[in-house]
C-alpha cells in the first residue's frame, strides 16, 4: 500500500482489528473518497462566510423536486422497526454490556461525541463491538471482582463514528491524515458484517449524504454484501441539514432508516453558523429548551418529512441521571424527563433516546402507552407546515452571570475529562458529551463578541469576560490542580477569546490528546509501518 504510514502507540489485541485485509479495505475507501470529503469540509467553511457576511438559510430551489415528488425510503429491516428507546454511550466494555442489558431497544456505541479519540479508546472500542456481536463480551471489574455478561436478551447494537470533520491522525495515506469517519466505519464494517447499523453525525449539507451513499455501496461492494445490508440513521444535529431532511433522505434511500434530533449539538451548530449575527444571540442555555419555537419546529419537520418517506423520526436526548440521596432533587429531574417523552411520543416520534439505563423503564413506560404498535410511521403530521422562518425564530430571553459562570465552568470540567481520557462525563447530574463544551464556548465568543448585555445591563466585554475567566478558572484549580486542568483551562481561554470561532473544540483538543500520547511511549512501544 504506497504511501500508507501508521504511527501509534500499541494496544494490547490490535493485531485482531487491524489485519492487512482490513487495512487494505481501509486505504480502498480513503484513496477513492478522501479527497472528496475534504473539499465537502471546505464547503462548509463557504457557506459560514455568506452568513458571516449577511446571508441566510431555506430550503433550496435546486432540489424542489426532490420535495415534491412522492418516494420512499427502503423498508427498514425486522430487528430496527420497533425502535422506542434507544440508550447511547462510549464504547469502554464495561459500558457497553450494561447497555447492551439495559433494556433498551438499541444501544448507540459511540465512537464520536462522548469519546475521546486516544488510539487505545478508538481500538479496544472496536474490540469491544466485535465481541459483542460475538456474544463473547464478558468484563471483571479490578476493584470488586464483579463479572459482567451478556443477558439471553440485548439491545440491537448500533455503532456512531465520528464525524467527516475529524481526522484519524495515527494514519495517513499520502501525507494527509486518513479520514475519522472512514476509519470507525471501515473498520467496524469489516469486522461486522451480518447486522452493520450506524448512525452517521454532523452532516451539513445532501452532498454529504451523498459521499456516504457512495462510501456505504463501494463499502459492500468490496466486501460481497447485498445492497442495503448497511442500514444507517442521520443525526439532524446542524441548521443547515434542517434544511435539506427530504434530500439527505433521498441520497440515502437504499440505506437510510430514520432521522434523529440530534438537540445539544444542533443547538450549538445554530450558534456557530449565526455567530457573527448581533442579531441571532441566544439567551441563557438552560432557558434554549425544546419548547423553544425554532426547536419544536425542526422536531416537528422531521417527524412530519421522516413519516412521509416511511422513515423513523427518533426523538432526542434526556441526559438526566439519578441524583442519589437528594429524593425532591431527583423527583424534579424524573418530571423533566416525563415531560419530554411524553411531548415526544405526542408529537409522534417514534422512539427516544436516553443516557443512563435507570431512565429506561420510563421512557419505555411513555412510549408503550402512546405508541402500542411497533412505530408511528402512520402519523403523517399533515397540520405541520414549517417554514424558514420557523426554523430561525430566536427565542427569547435573558443572559445572566450566573449562565455565563455556568457555560465557563461546565466547559472546564467537560474539557478535563474529555483530554483526560473520557468523553461522557457526569456534570451537575445530567450526562454530557462534547456538544456540552460546544455550546458553552461559542456561547461566550458571541456573547463577548458582540458585547451582549447581562440581564442587570453589564456589556459581556473583554474584561468582564477575562474577569470570569480567571475567577471561574481559579475556583477549580483551588479544589485540585493538574496537567489536564491546565490545558483546558489556555485551549478553553483560547476558544473563548480569538478574533475568529474555531469551527470544532475537538479538534484543536485532539492534537493535545495526541501530544500526551508521544510523551507516554517511547519509539519501541509504538506501531509504525
Amino acid at each position: 500500500m504506497s504511501g500508507f504510514l501508521i504511527d501509534a502507540p500499541g494496544v494490547p489485541g490490535q493485531e485482531q482489528v487491524l489485519t492487512p485485509e482490513a487495512l487494505a479495505f481501509l486505504v480502498g475507501i480513503e484513496e477513492k473518497f478522501g479527497a472528496r470529503r475534504r473539499e465537502l469540509i471546505r464547503n462548509r467553511l463557504a457557506v459560514q462566510e455568506r452568513l458571516d457576511a449577511g446571508g441566510t438559510l431555506d430550503f433550496l430551489p435546486e432540489t424542489a423536486s426532490v420535495r415534491e415528488k412522492e418516494w420512499t425510503v427502503r423498508a427498514a429491516p425486522a430487528d430496527l422497526r420497533d425502535r422506542r428507546v434507544e440508550i447511547t454511550g462510549p464504547v469502554d466494555r464495561k459500558m457497553v454490556i450494561n447497555a447492551l442489558n439495559s433494556g433498551a431497544s438499541c444501544f448507540m456505541a459511540d465512537f464520536e461525541d462522548s469519546n475521546t479519540p486516544t488510539w487505545e479508546n478508538q481500538i479496544q472500542g472496536q474490540i469491544n463491538v466485535r465481541d459483542a456481536n460475538r456474544g463473547t463480551i464478558s468484563y471483571t471489574d479490578p476493584k470488586s471482582g464483579k463479572n459482567y455478561e451478556l443477558n439471553d436478551e440485548i439491545a440491537v447494537l448500533l455503532v456512531r463514528p465520528r464525524g467527516l470533520h475529524m481526522e484519524e491522525k495515527h494514519l495517513t495515506l499520502g501525507g494527509n491524515p486518513m479520514s475519522a469517519s472512514f476509519f470507525d466505519f471501515g473498520l467496524y464494517l469489516f469486522h461486522n458484517r451480518e447486522t452493520p447499523y450506524f448512525y452517521l453525525p454532523k452532516m451539513e449539507h445532501y452532498l454529504e449524504a451523498r459521499l456516504w451513499e457512495d462510501v456505504i455501496a463501494h463499502s459492500e461492494d468490496k466486501l460481497g454484501l447485498q445492497r442495503g445490508t448497511v442500514r444507517v440513521t442521520v443525526l439532524i444535529e446542524t441548521i443547515p441539514a434542517a434544511f435539506q431532511m427530504d434530500e439527505i433522505l433521498y441520497e440515502l434511500r437504499e440505506h437510510i432508516c430514520g432521522l434523529n434530533c440530534g438537540r445539544w449539538d444542533y443547538i450549538f451548530n445554530f450558534i456557530k453558523r449565526f455567530s457573527s449575527r448581533q442579531d441571532y444571540i441566544l439567551p441563557d442555555r438552560g432557558e434554549v429548551t425544546m419548547t423553544a419555537h425554532f426547536l419544536r419546529s425542526y422536531s416537528q419537520l422531521l417527524i412530519k418529512t421522516c413519516h412521509r418517506r416511511g422513515a423513523h423520526a427518533m426523538g432526542g436526548m434526556a441526559a438526566q441521571i439519578p441524583i442519589k440521596n437528594d429524593e425532591a432533587a431527583n423527583k424534579a429531574a424524573m418530571d423533566k424527563v416525563r415531560a419530554d417523552k411524553e411531548r415526544e411520543s405526542r408529537d409522534g416520534h417514534d422512539g427516544t433516546w436516553v443516557a443512563h439505563p435507570a431512565l429506561v423503564p420510563l421512557a419505555k413506560a411513555i412510549f408503550d402507552k402512546a405508541m402500542p404498535r411497533a412505530n408511528q410511521l402512520g402519523n403523517l403530521r399533515k397540520d405541520v407546515n414549517v417554514t424558514a422562518q420557523d426554523l430561525l425564530a430566536i427565542p427569547t430571553g435573558n443572559i445572566t452571570e450566573e449562565g455565563l459562570r455556568k457555560n465557563i465552568n461546565v466547559g472546564l470540567l467537560y474539557l478535563k475529562a474529555w483530554l483526560a481520557g473520557n468523553g461522557c462525563v457526569p456534570i451537575y447530574n445530567l450526562m454530557e458529551d462534547a456538544a456540552t463544551a460546544e455550546i458553552s464556548r461559542t456561547q461566550l465568543w458571541q456573547w463577548r463578541r458582540h458585547k451582549a448585555k447581562l440581564k442587570d445591563g453589564r456589556p459581556i466585554d473583554d474584561p468582564l469576560m477575562t474577569k470570569f475567566l480567571d475567577e471561574e478558572i481559579g475556583k477549580l484549580r483551588a479544589q485540585g490542580d493538574d496537567r489536564h486542568l491546565q490545558d483546558a483551562a489556555k485551549l478553553f481561554r483560547e476558544f473563548v477569546m480569538a478574533d475568529r470561532l474555531e469551527e470544532f473544540l475537538t479538534t484543536r483538543a485532539y492534537d493535545v490528546v495526541l501530544g500526551y500520547e508521544k510523551e507516554s511511549t517511547t519509539g519501541d512501544e509504538r506501531v509504525k509501518a
